[in-house]
């Protein structure tokens, strides 16, 4: 195992500061000092600033900083989304040098809560799976899993204590469950996608990476422009009911993981929760199918001009810009009505339930060798636009993370955020 993560949460050290335990020079050092003995392995960085540079810009603005809920702590952007100054490429060479001469929304508001853009973190090329150079801070011979490979990657060793990433299929939720960290994508539309690359915009979605919940939780009160005080951090919720989706249901999982989703079913029983499993269907696979279907559709719209280059893109790129193109909107169509369809239909499943426990991959971090990881996994939850987070926590017996997701009620992201963090401190073995 090669991880040597050494940062606390986010919250954690803001909590230090507040107490004057730890200045945030201090905590910006720590990011600094794990940047420069782990990134030649890890990879997690497409553009960042020097040590120097970033310190430059914090003694100058110190006095404002100091007053703001962030600090002046370092955060990671996922190089899909538009930072002024910095590259924004989008994983391609098509757009090589491009600088955004403004910062997307979410971007802004990390801006002014006083957080520091340290860098952009590697993404898939246009955020598909085409991989960058993140290898794993678990394993560096495995992949960190893809879109949001650097952020996830970054945070899961320890380089920063928050970075932003996006999810279309699995972008967000199976990096961090490669990783061994906590990825939380937002209800669609809940958050501004404003200044990111579109690639399929019925499917797009922002997504927040931190060591704790409670980092996810106040980040997210940033982004939505509510009271982000540490004190305003909303409570854990304990969980009464939980329906269990078995990989099964979705597609090719392994044994070790659905082991996992076992172990953690039996734990909360254990605490009084009542646990069922979703009976034998083919609807979740239906799900599958139908975000394909609209991922297809909507991409090799979106990338009409990169569509130009098709020296420049990927096989796999190519390839689903080629089936988009070959599709009549009739099949988009009813892909689209299935969705409103099923929707409808997990819903009732859903009625007694307070969430969903399902695999967040199909199993550990493939190697390197063999791509990003299948996106299945979280496929059926994204077509429905459902707020999702990663649970870390069980591995194999070689120390491999084994990421398990909880599902919320769509605009209940709130809710499902406080279940986790009662789940992970309340019924996670640690």
């Amino acid at each position: 195992m090669n991880s040597t993560a050494t940062l606390p949460g986010l919250v954690e050290m803001l909590r230090t500061i507040a107490q004057g335990e730890r200045s945030a020079e201090d905590w910006i050092h720590t990011c600094f000092d794990q940047i420069e003995a782990r990134e030649d392995q890890v990879g997690a960085w497409q553009y960042r600033l020097s040590r120097d540079e970033y310190l430059a810009y914090y003694h100058e603005h110190q006095a404002l900083l100091s007053t703001r809920v962030l600090k002046g702590l370092p955060v990671g952007i996922k190089d899909i989304i538009d930072t002024k100054g910095m590259p924004t490429a989008m994983g391609s060479t098509i757009h090589q040098g491009r600088i955004p001469v403004d910062d997307a929304t979410c971007v802004e508001l990390i801006k002014q809560a006083g957080g520091i853009v340290l860098g952009k973190t590697v993404t898939t090329e246009f955020a598909y799976f085409k991989a960058g150079k993140t290898t794993n801070p678990v394993d560096s011979e495995r992949t960190p899993g893809g879109s949001s490979s650097g952020s996830a990657a970054a945070v899961a060793d320890g380089m920063v204590p928050m970075s932003i990433g996006s999810q279309t299929a699995a972008s967000v939720i199976r990096p961090a469950a490669y990783c061994g960290t906590i990825g939380y994508v937002a209800s669609r539309g809940e958050l501004s996608l404003r200044g990111g690359q579109p690639l399929a915009q019925s499917l797009d979605s922002l997504g927040l990476y931190g060591a704790k919940v409670e980092d996810i939780q106040l980040l997210r009160a940033i982004l939505l422009r509510t009271d982000s005080t540490l004190e305003a951090l909303p409570q854990a919720i304990p969980l009464q009911r939980v329906l269990v989706c078995p990989g099964r249901l979705v597609g090719e999982v392994s044994v070790e993981m659905e082991h996992a989703l076992s172990l953690l079913s039996a734990r909360l029983e254990d605490h009084g929760v009542v646990v069922d499993v979703m009976a034998d269907t083919d609807n979740i696979r239906r799900l599958v199918h139908c975000h394909e279907q609209i991922m297809a559709w909507e991409v090799c719209r979106n990338l009409a001009y990169e569509s130009r280059h098709q020296e420049l893109l990927s096989q796999p790129l190519q390839t689903l810009l080629t089936n988009g193109l070959a599709m009549e909107r009739k099949e988009y169509i009813d892909a689209l009505n299935q969705v409103t369809e099923l929707a409808l239909w997990l819903k009732q499943q859903l009625s007694s339930y307070d969430a969903i426990l399902t695999p967040a991959a199909p199993g550990i971090a493939p190697l390197s060798t063999q791509g990003t990881g299948s996106p299945h996994m979280s496929r059926p939850w994204q077509v429905l636009g459902l707020p999702t987070v990663t649970l870390p926590g069980y591995t194999n017996k070689q120390g491999l993370p084994l990421g398990l997701q909880l599902v919320g009620y769509q605009r209940e992201d709130d809710v499902l955020l406080a279940q986790a963090k009662w789940l992970l401190t309340s019924i996670y073995q640690k």
